[in-house]
């Protein structure tokens, strides 16, 4: 259920296919909305394909539902496959009930991609005194999906997975979730999906909830002690009987590993923190995580340093979909910063997001749906005294071209927009090649 125009649920039709089951594919989305998705998946004779609709009959008649992550609990064709007494499940949950190695599994609001990335980067490194296989990356994150690596894993391996939201409501549907689970923080995301933060934060409760706590073989639970949301989870869980609690702070973070770890600003420090944390619950001795961290970058459209022009540096901070990551952005430079920001409405509050641009940046420019309200929050947080140049742009190609106006030798333009992308692109990923493009290119294309 949901292919997706993006390709969500390729992997788990060809895994379906190959598996040797007869397959029905049903998306709302027309088979030309799904063209990406249809060439990727290639000719399927065997497949009967139900797009523009659902019909009941289908998720009554079928062995097994597999819903692609966007797809709500709650969703009325997934009630008619439960009242028919019909399986339903997902490609996380059909990976975690397969999957034979030990799996390490990051969720938080912000912050995840960089320490899962980081998590998998110290591991692979720890060679050749490891006590464990081979080291996986997927889930959110990396371009391995799940299901196409399972024939390879062994069960000495290690998988470090990016956790959504979704994915974990999924997996706690059939009470699952990983041995080594962190939360890196928890702030107000998605309430376009969710309403209320505390019902976001009820779905991201499975990842501890459901560890198998067995006193001969702990499950580990880490928690950022720099979040309020995180510590009390932390006074929560701790002390439960096999589980094994701990807290990590970007404050644990000595100088000698500050030293060796290119990335800027303390929440990057919190997620080196607890990424340290699961490396050393796995056997990697500090030696070895100091050696490997200098050869870490910062992930694609994650503070990329894309340009450096007449003594401007230009980054691309296109995965900052929410205020806190914005928040990160800005607070890692001490230079004038030029941001630029704005989106699609996930209906999050931009109060704390406006207050540090009117505290830190020289101008801000904003695009997409969100402009006006970041203005708002901007001149609100800015309480009477100076604050930030506001100015609006219709397009990001307007922008960044307004940005090259106003940049003076020693500014750092940011692209982070602290919301998603899609009012005006298909995703952040496209969002950020095109910033990136625009600003790689001949001025006067802009």
């Amino acid at each position: 259920m949901g292919l997706g125009r993006f390709g969500g649920g390729v992997d788990v039709t060809q895994f379906a296919i190959e598996a040797g089951a007869c397959v029905t594919v049903t998306d709302l989305a027309t088979e030309e909305q799904l063209a990406d998705s249809m060439e990727r998946l290639g000719p399927c004779p065997d497949i009967v394909f139900r797009l523009g609709l659902h019909d009941p009959a289908d998720f009554a008649s079928a062995d097994f539902v597999v819903a692609n992550p966007a797809v709500k609990p709650d969703n009325r064709f997934l009630e008619v496959a439960r009242q028919h007494g019909k399986v339903v499940t997902s490609q996380v949950g059909l990976f975690f009930g397969l999957c034979p190695a030990r799996i390490v599994g990051i969720t938080g609001a912000n912050g995840k991609s960089t320490t899962t990335a980081l998590t998998a980067h110290l591991l692979r490194h720890a060679q050749p005194d490891r006590p464990y296989g081979n080291v996986w990356l997927s889930g959110n994150i990396g371009d391995q999906p799940l299901l196409t690596i399972l024939d390879r894993i062994e069960p000495n391996d290690v998988v470090v997975l990016e956790l959504s939201s979704f994915q974990i409501e999924q997996l706690a549907e059939q009470g699952m979730a990983p041995q080594i689970a962190l939360l890196t923080n928890l702030t107000p995301n998605h309430l376009d999906r969710y309403g209320t933060f505390e019902a976001y934060c009820d779905a991201k409760k499975g990842l501890f909830q459901h560890q198998p706590c067995d006193p001969a073989a702990p499950s580990i639970s880490l928690f950022n002690a720099d979040d309020e949301v995180a510590s009390q989870w932390f006074d929560r869980y701790d002390g439960q009987t096999g589980r094994i609690c701990m807290k990590f702070s970007a404050d644990d973070v000595a100088g000698e590993f500050r030293d060796a770890y290119r990335l800027p600003g303390r929440a990057y420090r919190s997620n080196l923190a607890g990424a340290m944390a699961i490396a050393r619950g796995l056997g990697v001795d500090d030696e070895a995580i100091r050696a490997a961290l200098p050869e870490f970058k910062a992930l694609p459209h994650r503070l990329e340093l894309v340009a450096e022009s007449n003594g401007v540096s230009w980054y691309n901070d296109s995965k900052a979909t929410t205020p806190l990551s914005g928040i990160v952005a800005l607070d890692a430079f001490d230079r004038p910063e030029i941001l630029i920001a704005g989106g699609y409405d996930k209906h999050l509050p931009f109060d704390e997001f406006g207050r540090k641009i009117a505290q830190k940046a020289k101008a801000a420019i904003l695009i997409g749906q969100t402009a006006q309200q970041i203005a708002q929050a901007i001149r609100a947080g800015s309480g009477g005294g100076s604050a930030a140049r506001i100015e609006f742009a219709d397009s990001l190609a307007q922008a960044v071209r307004r940005a090259r106006e106003l940049a003076e030798p020693g500014d750092v333009v940011l692209l982070s927009p602290a919301c998603a992308s899609y009012d005006m692109f298909e995703n952040y990923q496209q969002r950020g090649r095109q910033f990136a493009e625009l600003v790689r290119g001949p001025a006067a294309e802009l």
